[in-house]
């Protein structure tokens, strides 16, 4: 699987869909396969950040420059496992997680004030002031429960966004 050149064996499809809980069919993974071929123009089974960006809407994505630091030097079955958590068929758990992560800038454990507001900023760009940010941000940390001082750790997240309905899927072309 390391040479991107081969061709999947029943083994490594089976492989895969293991290390992502079986969130793609047999037939969705060899088109991941295919589509991470094209992205790894260098050919040596990992892709780098630039061949990330050469796909638009990812380029696109006000939220891009936080997913990079997941997928730079993936190879195959980490850019299966980092996907699966926008198909259909994950949990609302392995979604929260990856939500959290994107939060997570330092990889603490923990999300602060800041950190959601730094998230918040990187979707709303110049389209709300940074005063609204704030106020919009504190006024759902309380509903929930918690305040600008506090710390969330993933079980926050879990109760904060279990309840609601994450619709957080990726359209994988079947061939």
């Amino acid at each position: 699987m390391g040479n991107t050149s081969s061709m999947l064996t029943q083994y490594d499809i089976e492989e895969v869909q293991q290390h992502c809980n079986h969130t793609f069919s047999q037939q969705e993974i060899v088109s991941l396969y295919q589509r991470f071929c094209q992205l790894d123009r260098s050919g040596g089974g990992f892709i780098s950040a630039d061949e990330f960006l050469s796909v638009p809407e990812f380029a696109v994505n006000p939220l891009s420059q936080r997913l990079l630091r997941f997928l730079d030097g993936l190879n195959f079955k980490e850019f299966v496992a980092f996907l699966s958590a926008f198909s259909s068929r994950a949990t609302i758990q392995q979604k929260i997680e990856f939500i959290f992560k994107v939060y997570d800038l330092n990889c603490n454990g923990k999300v602060t004030f800041n950190d959601m507001l730094d998230v918040l900023r990187d979707l709303t760009g110049s389209f709300i002031s940074e005063q609204q940010r704030q106020q919009v941000l504190t006024h759902v940390l309380e509903e929930a429960g918690y305040s600008k001082d506090s710390l969330l750790v993933m079980g926050d997240f879990i109760k904060i966004l279990g309840s609601s309905d994450l619709k957080m899927e990726v359209e994988v072309p079947v061939d």
